[in-house]
C-alpha cells in the first residue's frame, strides 16, 4: 500500500452565474416504490436504471418514452449500480446478495457471478477499456475485479479500515480510481498488481462520495459531508475545491461530466434537489431545480451528445436533462 498526501491548495470561492436554459423531462418508472438508483447510457442511447426495491433492471427509450423492465433471478438482490459494456450487455451489482450480474437485453437472460467472500457487498461498477469490470464494496471494504471472459473475481482490501469504498471511475490512463466515503481519501488500484494507493485530502472532514472523469483526464468528486465540489489531478496529485452554491448542508451526490468538460452534479440536501452546472474555465456555478424534487439523485450519467440521465430515487422517476442550444 502506498500513501500519497495531496498538497494543500487554496480553496476557491464559488462564482454564481445565470443558469443556462435547461430542460428536464421526467418519467415515472413502471413499478411503484422501485427506488431507481443508478442510471447508465447504453450504446443504443437508451437509459438503464436499477430498480433497487423492485428487484428489476429497467430500460427507457427517451425518444419514445417506452419502458421495459427485466426481473432478476434471485429475490432480494438489491440491484445498486450498473454499467453497459460495448456489446450492450448490462452489468449490475447485487448489493444485498453478494454477486455481480450480467443481463443480456436481447434475451432477458441474467448470469450471476458470486463473490468469493460472502462479506462482499458490491456497490458501484466501472468497465475498463479491456472489458474488465471493477467494482467497490461498501461495508466489506474491498475493491474488486471481474474478468468476464473467465468469470474470475479478485478482491483487494482497502488499507484504511472502514473506508467505505463508494464511487469509482476508470482514469484516462486505464487505472481505476475510487473514493473512500468513510474517510477523507481518494484512491487508485493498479490493474496488474492490485496495489492500492491512497490520496488523503487536505480537509480531514472531507467525505468524497462519487467521482466523474473529465475529458482532460482529471477527476471531479462530490464532497457530501462538507457541501463542496472537488477536483483531483492524477498526474500532479493535487486537489482543489469549491463551496457548492447550496451551502454546507447541500450534500452534493450524483455527478458526471459532459464531453464539453462541463461538470454536473445534484445537491441532495437542498429541497427540492438542484442540478448544478460548473464551468471549469470560468469557475462559475449555476443551479436548476429538479421539477419533481428529485428525491435524492444518487448518480447520473452523461451521453455522448451532452444530455444527462438521472435516477430520482425518492420520487420513483428517471429523467433526461438537456441544455438549450
Amino acid at each position: 500500500m502506498t500513501l500519497i498526501r495531496i498538497l494543500p491548495v487554496a480553496i476557491a470561492a464559488a462564482v454564481t452565474a445565470a443558469a443556462p436554459t435547461i430542460s428536464i423531462k421526467e418519467w415515472d418508472v413502471p413499478t411503484p416504490h422501485s427506488r431507481p438508483h443508478d442510471p447508465a447510457v447504453a450504446p443504443d442511447g437508451s437509459l438503464w436504471y436499477t430498480g433497487q426495491m423492485a428487484n428489476k433492471l429497467g430500460r427507457l427509450d427517451p425518444r419514445t418514452g417506452q419502458f421495459k423492465e427485466f426481473p432478476l433471478n434471485t429475490p432480494g438482490s438489491g440491484p445498486h449500480g450498473l454499467a453497459a459494456d460495448r456489446d450492450g450487455n448490462i452489468w449490475f451489482t447485487a448489493i444485498s446478495k453478494a454477486y455481480i450480474g450480467e443481463l443480456d437485453p436481447r434475451t432477458g437472460t441474467v448470469k450471476e457471478f458470486p463473490m468469493p467472500d460472502p462479506r462482499a457487498d458490491p456497490h458501484t461498477p466501472a468497465i475498463d477499456r479491456d472489458g474488465i469490470l471493477w467494482f467497490t464494496t461498501q461495508q466489506a471494504n474491498f475493491v474488486g475485479r471481474l474478468d468476464p471472459r473467465t468469470g474470475e473475481i479478485r478482491l483487494k482490501e482497502v488499507p484504511t479500515p472502514a473506508a467505505v469504498p463508494y464511487g469509482i471511475v476508470i482514469g484516462s490512463d486505464g487505472v481505476p480510481y475510487f473514493c473512500e466515503f468513510g474517510s477523507n481519501k481518494l484512491a487508485s488500484i493498479d490493474p496488474r498488481t492490485l496495489a492500492i494507493t491512497e490520496y488523503p485530502l487536505v480537509n480531514a472532514g472531507a467525505r468524497p462520495r462519487r467521482l466523474a472523469l473529465a475529458p482532460d483526464g482529471t477527476i471531479y468528486f462530490s464532497d457530501y459531508a462538507r457541501g463542496y465540489l472537488g477536483h483531483f489531478d492524477p498526474r500532479t496529485r493535487k486537489a482543489e475545491e469549491w463551496a457548492s452554491p447550496g451551502g454546507a448542508q447541500s450534500k452534493p451526490y450524483g455527478i458526471t461530466v459532459t464531453p464539453d468538460g462541463i461538470v454536473w452534479y445534484s445537491e441532495s440536501g437542498v429541497s427540492p434537489n438542484t442540478l448544478v452546472r460548473f464551468d471549469p474555465r470560468s469557475k462559475a456555478f449555476s443551479s436548476t431545480v429538479i421539477p419533481s424534487g428529485g428525491g435524492v439523485v444518487r448518480n447520473m450519467a452523461a451521453t455522448p451528445d451532452g444530455r444527462l440521465y438521472l435516477a430520482c430515487s425518492g420520487v420513483n422517476k428517471v429523467a433526461v436533462a438537456e441544455v438549450g442550444r
